[in-house]
């Protein structure tokens, strides 16, 4: 009952941001849609309020937001600012075609999530529990930016082999390039998952029984991939709407006529009742994409999870080795060598004369379009995009660790935020506050924490139902005593490392969002703008962007491989324990 109230005062409280947003943006929307309806007509005072008059801009706050909902009653969202068209054809056109690229792109996800632990499968179907080698394949795979594989199929694919259509959306063909650029790394994360997942599962009894039995390997490997999967079914439903909302950036560079372009033009041109449809549309694909992995994951479960009848045990895991614990030691070693020779340089001293010149002694990473040194863009760029993340990253896990003391309310504030991709809720940040650093950060705040609050529940709830706590209780023990000695030092440790691992993602957000100009604006040397800067030239001077992408690639090594040293099983772990409080 509790949770069902949160989803809905969160539900509301969503709904009610979205039907504020022409007062919420404190800007005059009326000069925005004057330049947009007639660039050559003069802003008089005249003009601008009959704009106003005639979008209802003057009403007051509660006014708009009556005439809204009173809107989405009647199932009208409204006429477009812009084109003075109805909102509903338009969303209904964007959702269709982002509803066919997400088909595609989750085919791809899944293709690689197979390839991926399918080595972890036949060695486990086989007697061994040893995990592949998928798991640091999938972790780097998952770090590589969407547009930037966007932008190299499209220059590799589209411009030097002339095989795939570049920009538009015509067909079938017209679906290759963007579902490879945002099923690879959709792909990498659900292979993580899953590889995480099944050592778990070959170590439960059953598992020995029917090897015992002389069970076919090919049916312990099926029947444990039925076991898995339940376990991280919600995950699938975010990677869904994330495949959907998050392709903004995708859509942009193949000019594909999806929603989440359509929302971040309307946001651009200030159409917001374009951008409120568009917004809509995408939460209620979001809630249904989450209730439908919900009941896939009751479907596979069956009687068991309503009788409690599954056990969860946790992954068996060896302890990490010498060159496991140096793995993190490498990879951090070389990323801070990268950026402390990089901010012994100038990031803004401008060169026309070297334009895209290629790596050499003088500039061993090459320069940009402007002449300016890569090196030198990228090592001052860490303190915008991995410092950023940091803090983004510390505050989620603060929050994540003091709501996870209140499971019902937490997972149904949790389940609305889950239905919001960063990069949308980055175009409703900065159509209130504009774009730029604080307004990035906010919006990968709003959506980071989630996982982590629910990994913090579950460790709350296993905790509180422990024997030696009901020992302590006995004895007399205080509740102060009780929270500070037992109850956080056994949440906020795993808490911490299952955040490490969320670094990268919350990186690769706050790029995307640089990327799309909703982040840090230029001249910054924000590694998203790095690689959207470097799109127009990536087939002359492809260094430009493989820099900032191999620096997110090596954060995320870093993330993997410093939890796997540190003993963290990984996300799923939590996912595990999560689904298992739920039920």
């Amino acid at each position: 009952m509790k949770t069902a109230l949160a989803r809905t005062a969160a539900l509301a409280a969503v709904l009610a941001t979205l039907g504020l947003l022409p007062w919420l943006s404190g800007r005059d929307a009326a000069l925005s849609v004057l330049r947009a309806r007639s660039a050559e007509q003069e802003p008089t005072e005249e003009a601008l309020a009959a704009i106003r008059d005639d979008l209802g801009l003057g009403s007051g706050p509660l006014t708009l937001l009556g005439r809204w909902a009173g809107g989405l009653l009647r199932g009208d969202l409204g006429t477009s600012w812009v084109s003075g068209t109805d909102v509903l054809p338009s969303v209904a056109s964007g959702l269709g075609v982002s509803l066919g690229l997400m088909g595609a792109s989750l085919a791809v996800a899944l293709l690689v999530a197979a390839a991926l632990c399918t080595a972890t499968v036949v060695r486990g179907a086989r007697g061994t529990r040893r995990r592949g080698s998928g798991g640091a394949a999938a972790a780097m795979l998952a770090s590589v930016p969407e547009f930037l594989l966007a932008t190299v199929g499209l220059i590799v694919a589209g411009v030097w082999l002339g095989l795939l259509p570049t920009s538009g959306w015509q067909g079938p063909s017209s679906m290759v390039l963007p579902a490879l650029a945002m099923g690879l790394p959709a792909g990498g994360l659900l292979g993580r998952l899953v590889d995480d997942a099944l050592p778990a599962v070959f170590g439960e009894r059953w598992v020995e029984l029917w090897q015992a039995s002389g069970v076919s390997p090919w049916r312990l490997a099926c029947a444990a991939l039925r076991r898995a999967v339940p376990a991280i079914a919600p995950q699938f439903g975010l990677v869904a709407v994330g495949l959907t909302g998050g392709a903004v950036a995708v859509e942009t560079v193949f000019a594909v006529p999806g929603i989440g372009r359509t929302a971040l033009g309307a946001a651009k041109a200030q159409d917001l009742p374009l951008l409120q449809g568009a917004v809509l549309a995408l939460l209620l694909l979001g809630l249904a994409a989450g209730a439908l992995a919900h009941l896939v994951r009751i479907r596979l479960l069956g009687p068991g999870l309503r009788d409690a009848a599954l056990a969860l045990p946790a992954a068996p895991r060896a302890p990490a080795g010498r060159a496991a614990r140096a793995v993190p030691v490498v990879l951090a070693g070389v990323l801070l060598a990268v950026v402390g020779w990089g901010l012994l340089r100038d990031p803004y001293a401008v060169d026309v004369t070297a334009r895209l010149a290629a790596p050499s002694g003088a500039h061993p990473l090459g320069t940009d379009g402007l002449g300016r040194d890569v090196l030198a863009r990228l090592g001052h760029g860490a303190a915008a995009t991995v410092g950023v993340a940091l803090a983004v990253c510390l505050l989620s896990y603060l929050f994540a660790v003091a709501i996870g003391f209140l499971p019902a309310l937490s997972a149904g504030v949790a389940d609305i935020a889950n239905a919001l991709p960063p990069v949308i809720v980055g175009i409703l940040v900065a159509s209130a506050l504009g774009p730029g650093t604080a307004g990035a950060s906010v919006a990968v705040a709003l959506v980071s924490w989630p996982p982590l609050a629910a990994h913090a529940s579950a460790l709350v709830e296993e905790v509180r139902a422990s024997g030696f706590l009901t020992a302590q209780k006995a004895i007399g023990a205080t509740p102060r005593w009780i929270l500070t000695r037992h109850v956080l030092p056994a949440v906020a440790g795993p808490v911490a490392r299952h955040a490490v691992l969320r670094l990268p993602g919350i990186a690769l957000a706050l790029a995307s969002l640089g990327f799309l100009g909703l982040g840090a604006q230029a001249p910054a040397p924000e590694w998203g703008l790095l690689l959207d800067e470097s799109r127009a030239y990536v087939e002359r001077a492809p260094w430009a962007a493989l820099a900032p992408a191999g620096a997110l690639a090596l954060l995320a090594g870093f993330a993997v491989s410093l939890s796997s040293a540190t003993g963290f099983s990984g996300t799923t772990a939590a996912v595990r324990r999560a689904g298992a409080v739920a039920s």
